[in-house]
């Protein structure tokens, strides 16, 4: 490896960067004035690269090309505008977890839109006129269009500058970054502007798309792909930064670059092969700067909404009728074992019922009671499935040994990754969670003599008595029921009062004693050993795992789960993990286009019940006893 190597790469990594900008800084803008966490920002960059292909292979020639690349951004930006008009003007007033929610839903119906119109093939598209070439840089040939990234990123970067500090657009959108509240109660149209930023950071991310036609192919998994690379430079770079992002996204592509040029090395007598950081380098970045500098390079530390958030629902013991429901719900369940012979397909339904179950009451713990919102829950899933998986894989270990094991990793993993996490709030706690959750699945993903790489563990299944279907449906039953009932009674223990009390109001609790910090690092731990315990029974479920199985969207999956329940209700997550796998299960068996039909409940959920389900019911409930009480107590 030469210095001119090295220099080499380092190009070809400013040529990535621009890439990484272009969606980097458009989510950064949306996030900074509105506060909306976009997951579809991704779907909109991949909406980007096949509307630029669209039109530049239907017209042809150098008008088609470039005039693709205009016209897709102009179009993401239209598409933009609709989306913030039609459906996020609607939800600005629901908690910020769940416009997550309903943005996660967007790129379900994203997805399968772009599948409809364009098909499951990847699409390459034409060399960019007057870009087809190479040249030569430091004796090697390097593409002309590369060196027209590298110096697309800095000339967007100084019109976003000039655009910022020279127009009064730019001060409003600095002003609402600051204090939104503020802008609003000087008399600003509030409406207008997050419209506008929506509208500008979408043709960002369009643009950013279509500017990649020539270097990748068009394909599906974009979306979430570039999503996740987004979410880092905009916290690495510090939330509402522009400048950051542009810093974070050449940190990022010159370390990729490095790691390429460097290949492969021998330490101690072991090889490495620094290529294969690449999958989850940019996540390494993430974790240290949020550790050592919390709000991002060049972010500052926010200032406080002037809207009162207030203290979370009080959480209330079950009362006589809900626990009489609980049991009758419970009977069922275990009755529904004897359908084994006449319905097989309806115990594996609901075996992953109560798996997702599991997932989703540990992550409410946490997210609900406990205020810290992960986003790589999926790392401790996937700590309990391979720890299970691979002991019965190396050592031959006893199905009990391994569903022990299990939750005692990712017990282990939580207590390391909690310990960083829980000195962080917000988004920030959020995505150090999804960096933890990256870095387990690159080990999981390439450690190939161990974990199996891609190909994953095959053979694990249960031994006897649990060898029967209908028996192991029944100890997921019983470990369910365990879960929920032994979180249930934490909260509802002293540990949980003081988990609630930090949650509510850190610096009164800290003023009576309480050592939040320390309260919350013991529940993130005991939220990851609950999710060990469903990771165990998925690798006995499935007989196999891979991979796939502990990527993000496991992650978004039990995220939407308790959202879709409710945070504020303790049988949220339940009636959410059971309507999601439900859903999912029956409408991918519909049609093709099942993302786009499931996303579109998804989003008529949200708009229906704000709160969650179960979370909008019982505050219905509520107001209804309540009115008949006053209506009793005024009767003559």
């Amino acid at each position: 490896m030469t210095l001119d190597a090295i220099a080499f790469q380092a190009l070809n990594g400013l040529a990535a960067a621009s890439g990484l900008f272009f969606v980097g800084a458009g989510l950064s803008l949306i996030f900074g004035v509105t506060r909306i966490v976009n997951m579809a920002h991704g779907s909109l960059y991949m909406v980007g690269i096949y509307l630029a292909y669209a039109i530049a292979t239907l017209i042809g020639s150098g008008w088609g090309y470039w005039g693709g690349i205009v016209g897709a951004a102009l179009g993401v930006a239209a598409l933009g505008a609709v989306i913030e008009i039609v459906l996020l003007r609607r939800i600005y007033h629901v908690p910020e977890l769940f416009q997550l929610l309903a943005t996660f839903a967007l790129v379900l119906v994203i997805n399968d839109a772009t599948l409809w119109l364009w098909g499951p093939e990847d699409l390459l598209g034409p060399r960019a006129p007057g870009f087809r070439g190479a040249v030569e840089v430091l004796g090697r040939r390097f593409p002309s269009y590369d060196l027209f990234l590298i110096a697309t990123g800095p000339i967007v970067l100084l019109v976003l500058h000039l655009t910022l500090t020279r127009t009064r657009f730019g001060r409003l959108v600095r002003a609402a970054t600051q204090d939104r509240e503020m802008v609003g109660a000087l008399g600003v149209n509030q409406a207008l502007l997050f419209t506008a930023v929506f509208t500008a950071g979408s043709l960002l991310s369009g643009l950013g798309g279509a500017l990649q036609l020539a270097r990748e192919p068009a394909n599906l998994a974009m979306d979430l792909t570039v999503i996740s690379d987004a979410f880092v430079v905009v916290v690495v770079g510090g939330m509402g930064s522009i400048p950051g992002a542009y810093l974070a996204a050449v940190i990022i592509a010159e370390i990729k670059a490095l790691c390429i040029s460097i290949g492969v090395v021998h330490l101690a007598g072991f090889a490495v092969n620094f290529s294969k950081l690449t999958l989850v380098v940019e996540f390494i970045v993430m974790a240290v700067v949020l550790i050592l500098r919390p709000h991002g390079l060049l972010g500052n530390i926010p200032i406080a909404s002037r809207v009162a958030a207030g203290a979370g629902e009080p959480v209330r013991p079950a009362s006589s009728l809900l626990k009489a429901t609980a049991a009758i719900v419970l009977i069922g369940l275990v009755a529904l074992a004897t359908v084994h012979t006449s319905s097989p397909y309806t115990l594996v339904l609901g075996t992953d019922v109560l798996i997702a179950i599991i997932l989703a009451t540990s992550l409410h713990f946490i997210m609900g009671p406990g205020g810290m919102h992960s986003f790589g829950h999926a790392a401790y899933f996937g700590l309990g499935t391979y720890s299970a998986a691979l002991l019965v894989k190396f050592l031959n270990a006893p199905m009990f040994l391994a569903l022990v094991a299990a939750p005692m990793a990712a017990c282990l993993g939580a207590l390391l990754f909690g310990w960083f996490a829980v000195r962080l709030s917000g988004i920030y706690l959020a995505m150090l969670t999804l960096a933890f959750a990256q870095i387990v699945w690159s080990i999981v993903f390439q450690w190939q003599e161990f974990t199996g790489g891609s190909n994953g563990v095959l053979g694990v299944w249960p031994s006897a008595p649990f060898d029967a279907p209908w028996r192991y449906y029944l100890l997921c039953v019983a470990l369910a029921a365990f879960v929920v009932v032994a979180l249930r009674a934490v909260l509802f223990s002293p540990f949980g009062y003081a988990m609630r009390a930090g949650r509510d109001s850190l610096l009164r609790a800290e003023a009576i004693g309480i050592d939040v910090m320390r309260v919350h690092w013991i529940a993130f731990a005991m939220a990851g050993a609950a999710a060990g315990i469903a990771g165990g029974l998925y690798a006995f479920a499935k007989g196999s795992i891979s991979p796939e199985t502990i990527n993000v969207g496991r992650s978004i999956d039990a995220i939407v789960m308790v959202l879709l329940g409710g945070l504020d209700s303790l049988s949220g997550p339940i009636a959410g993990a059971a309507i999601f796998t439900t859903l999912q299960d029956t409408v991918m068996r519909q049609t093709e286009y099942w993302r786009a039909l499931l996303g579109a409940i998804i989003l008529l959920l949200v708009l229906v019940f704000p709160g969650g389900i179960v979370g909008v019911l019982a505050k219905g409930v509520a107001h209804r006893i309540a009115n008949r009480i006053v209506v009793w107590q005024s009767a003559p």
